[in-house]
């Protein structure tokens, strides 16, 4: 078994490959904005694909169910970058809205922000930090999970 993508099923398919390709600088390598399906670069081997929400659920028999309902998030895209404080500044500069402001959380290992598409999905994007900046408990997981 192989990973293929992660897919976000998306109302304004329009709107939020023109973010994904536009605003963050993926890189379509199947599909236009017009839909009803995309896929997007998102690192060598990784593709966030986009599909027409209304069309995965007349798929899967959820078509008749409330689209959204007010709940905490149960997905997100993560998205490794070089620099977080220079993209964040760079789409920031560029008009892209944030949830929160770039934060360093040295139990996950990483400095994050997080921010949503024009559909609402969560995103991630992130830089590792240092191993010296990281809880004693994360260098101790990673000692203890690593391979020799």
């Amino acid at each position: 078994m192989k990973m293929y993508s992660v897919r976000h099923l998306v109302e304004d398919f329009t709107a939020c490959f023109r973010f994904y390709q536009k605003d963050l600088g993926m890189e379509p390598v199947w599909g236009d904005e017009n839909g009803p399906y995309a896929d997007l670069r998102a690192g060598s081997d990784v593709t966030l694909a986009l599909f027409k929400k209304d069309l995965m659920a007349e798929a899967v028999g959820t078509k008749g169910l409330p689209k959204s309902a007010l709940s905490q998030d149960k997905s997100l895209v993560s998205l490794q970058v070089d620099n977080l404080d220079e993209t964040y500044d760079r789409l920031t500069k560029a008009g892209v809205g944030f949830v929160n402001e770039p934060k360093d959380y040295p139990g996950w290992t990483i400095r994050a922000v997080h921010l949503r598409d024009p559909d609402g999905n969560l995103v991630e994007l992130f830089s590792p930090l240092s191993r010296e900046q990281w809880t004693e408990e994360a260098q101790a997981k990673d000692d203890s999970t690593s391979v020799s």
